[in-house]
This record gives C-alpha cells, sequence and structure tokens, in this order.
C-alpha cells in the first residue's frame, strides 16, 4: 500500500482518489509526498506529526484537513533543519506581496514582491 492511501483521514472522492478543492491543497499534498520519496522523513514520521496536527485541532471539512496537513508539513521540515519557521513566514510574505502586486491573468512570480 502506498503512503497516500495509508493517510490518515485523507478526503477522497467516490472512486478512493484524494480530493482538493483549492489548488493550494493539491500542491501541499505532492510537496509533501515529493520531500518523503527525496528520504526528507518517513511516511510513518508523516503520520505521526499529520495524527498531532488533527489531534490539536480535530476541526471536521477537508479545509480544516489540509490546514493540519500544512502545518505537520512545516513542523517535519523545521525539525529536519529544512525550513526553519521563520523562512517559511518570510517566503510566505513574498509570495502574497507577490501574488499583489501580478496584474490579474499573468503568471504570479516571487521576484514581482519587490514592487
Amino acid at each position: 500500500m502506498s503512503a497516500p492511501e495509508t493517510a490518515p483521514g485523507l478526503p477522497r472522492d467516490a472512486a478512493g482518489e484524494p480530493v482538493f478543492s483549492e489548488p493550494w491543497q493539491a500542491r501541499a499534498f505532492a510537496l509533501t509526498l515529493a520531500l518523503r520519496d527525496r528520504g526528507a522523513f518517513a511516511w510513518s514520521e508523516w503520520a505521526e506529526a499529520l495524527g498531532a496536527e488533527i489531534a490539536r485541532d480535530p476541526s471536521a471539512g477537508e479545509s480544516a484537513y489540509y490546514r493540519a496537513w500544512l502545518r505537520a508539513l512545516e513542523t517535519l521540515l523545521a525539525n529536519r533543519g529544512i525550513a526553519a519557521p521563520a523562512e517559511v513566514a518570510a517566503l510566505t510574505a513574498a509570495w502574497h506581496a507577490a501574488a499583489e502586486a501580478t496584474p490579474h491573468g499573468t503568471p504570479i512570480r516571487l521576484e514581482n514582491a519587490a514592487h
């Protein structure tokens, strides 16, 4: 059984495929799998971190689940020294600034944050 099939609480459609209501959820999912595939952490570590986040905030619903997913990923990255919380926060702020500075219909580019 592969990792996504053993993810606790993963929202799924009738065919058993993961469900994403927003693009960021799919990106967080894909990033987690890519990092796991590259050896950043074991799937058992991931499941433990995600379970802890879900237990910390057991709000129901798909959006709450993926917020817990993202917090678990950020925690693992910080604990492994891959990305410190301050680095994640700074990059998040830069992407938000870039999105605000980008005209509608054009790709968001991080360099737009400086304008």
